[in-house]
Order: C-alpha cells, then structure tokens, then sequence
C-alpha cells in the first residue's frame, strides 16, 4: 500500500525535450521538476524512487500520437499504450493505464478506448479537456461515458484553465453537472483543482456523490484555502493526489503535503484512500 499517483504524464527520459521544447517555444509560465530525485528517469529508476518515497502506483495517460497531431499536441507527453502494458505487466499493481480519449474520431474513437478498456492495465478514461475545446456536457463525449458506466471504470479530466495556450472556457467545471445526473453509476473526477473555478468543482463534488477533485499540477503549498477547507471537512475522502509529473514531482508533492498538518486520516485517504475506492480496478 501507499501514494497513488491519479495523473502522471510520460516520465521516461525521451520526454524531457519536449516538455522544455513546448515552454521555450510558447513562452509557458509554467515549470517542470528539473531536480535529479525527482525528474525524469527510466522505469527501472521510477520504481527504484516510488519505493524509496512511499508510493504504490502510477496512473498513466496513454494514446497513440495520431498522424494530424500537431507538434506540441499533448499526445506527445503521454505514455504509449504498449509501454504501459509492458510497466502494468512486469511490475502488477505499480502501473496502470488510463485511455486518453480523442472525441473527434466518432465511433473508430469509442471502439479504441473499448479495446483499451477490455484490458486489465487500464483503469479508467482520461480526458485532456483543452485539446477538443468541448464542455464535459458535450454530445461527443456521451458515448465514452456509456462505455465507462458499461466497464464499471471512472473518468477524469482536466478541469479549469488551459496550461497551454489552448482555450479554457470548456474546462469549466460546471459542465459536469449534466453528465453526472444523467451518468450517475460513473465516478468522474475534475482534475488540476478546477483551478480558477475551484469553488464551482467544490460545488460539483459536494453537489455529487459520483463526482470527485484531483490535484494534478498543484502542490500543496499552492492550493487555494478554500480547497484545504474543503479537504479537511466535507470533501475528506472526495479528493485525490495526481501530479501532472513533470509539473509536480513525486518527492515534491509529499513534501509540501507534510508542510499542511493535515490529520493522518485525512492525508490518507487523500494520497490514496480515495483512489482506491474510485478507481476500483487498481
């Protein structure tokens, strides 16, 4: 048992140019860990430091790089499929996969991500919200959410602002509100704290039993108060530990959750408690 990690993007050494390639051409404010403890780093080395630092198990987005993607298309930074395979079946319980779904690729997308999802590595549905510029509402996510109510997995998106520079409207968290009245045996998880709407995914989750907040991409030390409140109280077993890795690292993130005092059982069920009830294959 421990941390689990609900959002870590493609850690192996290939992926570090081009995360610092996309900063450097688009002028990103955005930071990714850079330290060798807590960086990027082969499989053998991932496993080598999850251990050293208390952590169970990586959930990894993966996809194939479609042919019409563009150069900094988020497909680049996930994992590939065959590699997660490969981690989920070498290394049981310590890798998993979750199917990063394209909405526009009508019913060829659904019967992917039904392959996927008939394999035990993956876990669940990701959805990198800014890439389709859809709300969560959309008609073309509908039949991905059947699919995940059909295989008893959840799904999680990124919720809130865009880090690139791609629109961000869609990533309102209000847009779940329909999909999860009508969805309601799905477990949807509004990533990246929702941030800066934090307080409307804090609405959603308090509003729905089946709607839950991941803090990919933010630390700790930066989350907003309202958020901690909401950690410690209502929402205690209704938010999860995800990394955005490389924005946030593994040894980063425990550090700067140790700086809160949290109570033990509320830091539990927040590094892995949660995940584990909502993502039941792991």
């Amino acid at each position: 048992m421990g941390a689990i990690d609900t959002w870590c993007n493609g850690f192996t050494l290939e992926h570090r140019k081009r995360w610092e390639t996309v900063i450097e051409a688009q002028g990103l404010a955005l930071r990714i860990r850079k330290n060798d403890d807590d960086s990027f780093i082969e499989p053998d080395g991932m496993l080598a430091r999850m251990d050293e630092i208390g952590f169970s198990t990586l959930l990894l987005p993966a996809c194939e790089i479609p042919e019409h993607a563009l150069p900094f298309a988020y497909e680049r930074y996930t994992t590939s499929p065959e590699l997660v395979t490969r981690l989920a079946k070498a290394h049981p319980g310590r890798f998993y996969g979750l199917f990063s779904l394209d909405p526009t690729t009508g019913q060829a997308g659904v019967d992917e991500a039904a392959r996927a999802l008939a394999q035990k590595e993956f876990v669940g549905l990701h959805i990198h919200t800014h890439s389709w510029d859809r709300p969560f509402d959309h008609r073309d996510y509908y039949p991905y959410y059947a699919l995940a109510a059909d295989h008893d997995v959840p799904v999680i998106m990124q919720a809130g602002s865009s880090g690139g520079l791609l629109p961000s409207e869609c990533g309102k968290p209000v847009g779940i509100d329909r999909p999860a009245i009508y969805f309601s045996r799905v477990k949807f998880v509004l990533s990246h704290l929702g941030w800066p709407w934090t307080e409307e995914a804090i609405a959603m989750a308090m509003k729905f039993p089946n709607v839950f907040m991941g803090t990919a991409a933010w630390p700790p030390h930066r989350w907003p108060g309202v958020f901690v409140d909401f950690l410690s109280g209502q929402g205690r077993g209704k938010c999860m530990l995800g990394t955005s890795f490389p924005t946030v690292g593994h040894r980063h993130a425990l550090k700067r959750l140790a700086g809160l005092g949290l109570e033990a059982g509320v830091e539990e069920e927040y590094l892995e408690g949660a995940a584990r009830r909502v993502f039941s294959r792991i």
